[in-house]
């Protein structure tokens, strides 16, 4: 499992935090939201379920933070839909 690195407002893969390998942002809205607005996975790293581990990250930072997470990027919100687990952090 690679390293998932914490940055603000995003949780990131690699050694630049600006030119990340694999990346999910994100902007907390008012008291109890987390928008998800973008998911991004290099080529390299693609097919390597990335994009699950970086979903499951900004899950558990919503949880721990007593937020819901509200998605806009389409990975994501289809990402929580599958996930039966997730169902309980959606928000609206």
């Amino acid at each position: 499992m690679a390293t998932i690195n914490k940055g603000e407002n995003k949780f990131y893969i690699g050694d630049n935090i600006k030119e990340p390998l694999a990346e999910i942002t994100f902007v907390e809205s008012g008291e109890n939201r987390v928008v998800v607005d973008h998911t991004y996975v290099s080529d390299e790293l693609r097919g390597q379920g990335i994009a699950g581990q970086l979903v499951e990250k900004v899950v558990t930072y919503a949880r721990d933070k007593g937020k819901k997470i509200v998605p806009l990027c389409p990975y994501v919100k289809r990402k929580i839909d599958e996930t039966p687990e997730y169902h309980d952090i959606l928000g609206e």
